[in-house]
């Protein structure tokens, strides 16, 4: 009996078994984005965000709302995050530059 295997060798974050298959697609191919130019790095490591953004609760006509964390509703979440290892990664290894500027 065969099996399915996948590798997920080149990812930043092991993925779940239970993912939707209709993203597929796009999870391999943002994973597959090389990044091998100092100025795409750089726009990269300034677009994707280095946390996850504004999780907080708000009060509004006296009821209290809760915002969720908006990598929770980020299909994409971990190959972006990936993808932004990647360019950190490139700049220092490759450049020898410093990114403690992109660092949170």
């Amino acid at each position: 009996m065969a099996t399915a295997t996948h590798d997920h060798s080149h990812s930043f974050i092991p993925r779940e078994p239970s993912d939707n298959k209709l993203l597929a697609p796009l999870r391999r191919w943002v994973d597959g984005i090389e990044v091998g130019d100092r100025r795409f790095a750089h726009l990269l490591c300034k677009i994707i965000p280095c946390q996850c953004a504004f999780e907080r609760d708000i009060s509004l006509f006296g009821r209290k709302y809760h915002i969720p964390a908006l990598c929770k509703l980020n299909p994409l979440y971990y190959e972006t995050i990936g993808l932004r290892f990647r360019a950190l990664s490139y700049l220092t290894d490759v450049c020898g530059e410093d990114v403690t500027c992109y660092i949170c």
